[in-house]
Parts: C-alpha cells; sequence; structure tokens
C-alpha cells in the first residue's frame, strides 16, 4: 500500500482549509493543529505552525504505507540490489514511522495509513474523483530518484525524453513528479486534475479565490492564489498553487 501525503505547514489553517474545501478535497481528520483532507487520488495534511517560524508556508514530502515494517523489508531489499535506496523504522515525535533515504540523500517519512470505514484503503467517496495530490523531488540526478521511488513501489507513467522530468503514480493514490534541480529538495504542493480545467477555475474564482488558466508547452495549468502568500511573500511556493492538467501531449515523453 502507497499513497501520496504532503503535509502543509501553515499558521493559516483556516484559509487553507477553505482552499482544499473549494478543491474538491474532504475534510476527514480535524485534531486542532492536524487536519487531513481526501482528494480523490491521495491525501493532503495540514500541520499549524506557528507565524514566522521556519516551516510556517513550507510542504514536506511526504507518504502513507499500510505496514512500516513490510515496506521497510521491500525497500531495503530493493535498494540493496539496486543501488541504495534505505529504510530506516524510527520513532518520530508524531509515532511510528520509516525514513527514506534516496540515493541523492534525500529523506522523507513513510507513515502509517488509516483504512477507510468501509476497511478499505480508499479516500473518501465524496472528494473530486479528477483530483490527484501531488508531491515533487528536486534532485540534480534524476535517474537514481526515479530508481529509488520504483524501489518504494511508485509507478512509473509519463517521463521527458530529455531526462529532467519523470512523472510516477502511487498504488493508492497520489502523483510524484521528479525534477532535474541543482540541489536537492522537495517541490511545492501542488495538484493534477484529470478534467475540465475552466469548470474548476469557475469553481473557484465563485467561491472568491483568484484564480487563472496558463497554457504550457506541455499542457495548461490552473494557478490559484496561494493563502500563505499575502502574510508571507517570502514562502518557497511562491503567490500561487499550480493544478496541473492531466498531460495528454506526449511529444517528447514517453510513457511508462
Amino acid at each position: 500500500m502507497l499513497r501520496v501525503r504532503p503535509i502543509h505547514f501553515t499558521s493559516r489553517l483556516q484559509r487553507w482549509g477553505q482552499l482544499l474545501t473549494d478543491l474538491g478535497l474532504v475534510k476527514t481528520m480535524d485534531r486542532g493543529e492536524w487536519v487531513e483532507f481526501d482528494a480523490g487520488s491521495g491525501r493532503v495534511a495540514l500541520h499549524f505552525a506557528a507565524q514566522g517560524s521556519a516551516e510556517d508556508g513550507t510542504t514536506a514530502f511526504g507518504v502513507e504505507v499500510g505496514d512500516l515494517t513490510e515496506f521497510a523489508r521491500r525497500t531495503n531489499l530493493a535498494g540493496a540490489a539496486t543501488g541504495g535506496t534505505t529504510a530506516e523504522l524510527i520513532q518520530a515525535d508524531h509515532g511510528p514511522s520509516c525514513r527514506v533515504t534516496g540515493q541523492d540523500k534525500f529523506s522523507f517519512l513513510a507513515d502509517p495509513a488509516t483504512r477507510a470505514a468501509d476497511g478499505t484503503w480508499a479516500t473518501s467517496p465524496d472528494a473530486d474523483p479528477a483530483l490527484a495530490a501531488s508531491i515533487m523531488w528536486i534532485t540534480p540526478d534524476s535517474a537514481a530518484a526515479r530508481q529509488d521511488l520504483a524501489n518504494i513501489g511508485a509507478r512509473p507513467r509519463v517521463s521527458s525524453d530529455s531526462g529532467d522530468w519523470a512523472d510516477f503514480t502511487a498504488k493508492n493514490g497520489g502523483r510524484i513528479g521528479v525534477h532535474i534541480g541543482g540541489v536537492v529538495t522537495a517541490g511545492p504542493l501542488g495538484f493534477e486534475y484529470d478534467g475540465d480545467l475552466a469548470t474548476l477555475l469557475d469553481r473557484l474564482t465563485a467561491a472568491g479565490h483568484a484564480a487563472h488558466i496558463v497554457d504550457e508547452s506541455y499542457g495548461r495549468t490552473l494557478h490559484v492564489a496561494n493563502p500563505d502568500f499575502a502574510d508571507l511573500p517570502e514562502n518557497p511556493t511562491g503567490p500561487t498553487i499550480w493544478i496541473l492538467e492531466r498531460q495528454t501531449d506526449l511529444y517528447g515523453y514517453t510513457e511508462g
């Protein structure tokens, strides 16, 4: 079991909760300083951070797994055979977890997933089925990161012929991108939409969000105002959250 679940740290939980709801996510857990939202594919967690703290406005790359011990065993077995992905069972501040470290030394946590009320790993049926939560791994060594993601069970979907971009999906929901960059880091929180972006744009603007569609070389993206930006213009994500249209034009790209 593998599901994408980025964690966004913010002092503006209410604003973020409203944006996620208007995007089509559904709140499934609220513990005050920790709130979870289900997308049609994947999940997003909001974690309160004090205003002005180093974490405020940042996003942590993260996934959920069904069985930590079995996940660590499989990841270490695959890593030993292919170049060095490691998975270490740890006791994090929030409880048992597993720290995954890639060949470029990028690390992230895999946390235990919770089952739905029907006993499956499904996200809420009330979430917009076209919307997927997305995380990004930025690295100078995309080939190694792609292998690391395969070692944790992510599935390759599309990659650029130039080698500077690769796109993976998680079995139980969500999307992971690998992008060439000079510094090893996690990218910003984002989403993918497998539907009509114009309809989503209308929904967001009707709810009072500043948003617009941009035509990119590989397709369209919807840009919506980042709830952190007005109070925190130096936040790592910048002024907008990107929702990418599901890519259908594969010129310069290869499936799988």
